[in-house]
């Protein structure tokens, strides 16, 4: 019997004092809704879902509500959903005007024979699926406009705070040892229209293998697409390393070979948690039996009691 577990994280950047409570208080507003989903029934999609849909409607995130936009003034999505006992898997990448893009990319896992639909095509899909388009404009907020105005004035850099650092991911694991894992993301601001990052490709943005364990990234897309970040952790575990200290190594890696900064959180099958980041910051929290953890600096971690923790009311 394995400790259920659900972790989450909110996005690796240079995240600006002024975001930290609100960063903080999503992820563990997250973690407690997956973490609920889980034990009453819900099988670990059912919970990674749950837990990235939180974070979607946050505009605290860059994903779904809260995305930042492309050169053109528009939210683009990508998302990726992968459960571990078969490893299907479903995402989608530059999806416009759907609320949960995560939710897509679960329809893409269970209704299609594909893995990854984009654009219109994603949207078709979607809408025929019974999902509604929200308004145009609706996904777009203040701070997205602000972020995108200060990229193009050469004030801010699409990896900056207010570049939009803030994907979101979500990882699982039941009494069973089965694994899943959510991302999504609104990708980087000012970023070419038709852009796809990291977040949907599996091995790069996510990865689930009840054999090892289940993986969600975050940081620069195309350093961890180039390091495959998620299944370089993995294969860590697969040689023996812990889930932490894979987590880590691996983390560092990508960063001392490219020059840019992830984060990454891994779950074993075990249920042995990994969390790790080569940014300033990284906004994650996990539940587990009766106590709640979360963090976003460096070497910090904090843990209560769930029913008693008032972070993410």
């Amino acid at each position: 019997m394995v400790q259920p577990v659900v972790l989450v994280h909110g996005g690796a950047g240079d995240i600006p004092d002024n975001r930290v409570q609100l960063k903080i208080d999503g992820v563990c507003r997250a973690a407690k809704k997956g973490y609920a989903v889980l034990t009453s029934g819900g099988s670990v999609i059912d919970a990674v879902q749950a837990a990235v849909q939180v974070m979607e409607d946050d505009e605290a995130f860059n994903a779904g509500y809260g995305s930042v936009l492309n050169e053109d003034g528009e939210v683009e999505m990508d998302a990726i959903v992968m459960e571990g006992r078969d490893l299907k898997t479903g995402a989608v990448g530059a999806i416009k005007n759907v609320a949960h893009p995560v939710d897509v990319a679960r329809l893409v896992m269970e209704k299609t024979p594909h893995v990854l639909l984009v654009g219109e095509g994603a949207k078709k899909f979607a809408n025929d699926q019974g999902i509604p388009d929200v308004p145009v404009g609706y996904l777009v907020t203040k701070f997205a406009k602000q972020s995108l105005a200060q990229i193009k004035s050469g004030s801010g850099t699409p990896t900056s705070e207010l570049g939009g650092v803030g994907t979101v991911g979500a990882v699982a694991v039941d009494t069973d040892g089965h694994l899943a894992v959510a991302t999504s993301t609104g990708g980087t601001s000012g970023k070419m229209v038709g852009r796809v990052g990291d977040t949907p490709l599996p091995g790069c943005g996510g990865f689930a293998d009840d054999d090892v364990g289940a993986v969600s990234t975050t940081g620069h897309g195309e350093s961890i697409m180039r390091f495959c970040l998620a299944h370089t952790i993995l294969e860590l575990m697969k040689q023996g390393k812990f889930a932490n200290e894979a987590t880590k190594d691996a983390c560092e890696a990508m960063t001392e070979r490219v020059g840019d900064t992830a984060g990454a959180i891994t779950l074993s099958n075990r249920g042995e948690v990994g969390i790790s980041f080569t940014s300033r910051r990284m906004a994650w929290a996990y539940v587990t039996g009766e106590n709640i953890c979360y963090g976003i600096e460096q070497n910090d971690e904090t843990c209560e009691n769930v029913k008693s923790c008032k972070r993410g009311k």
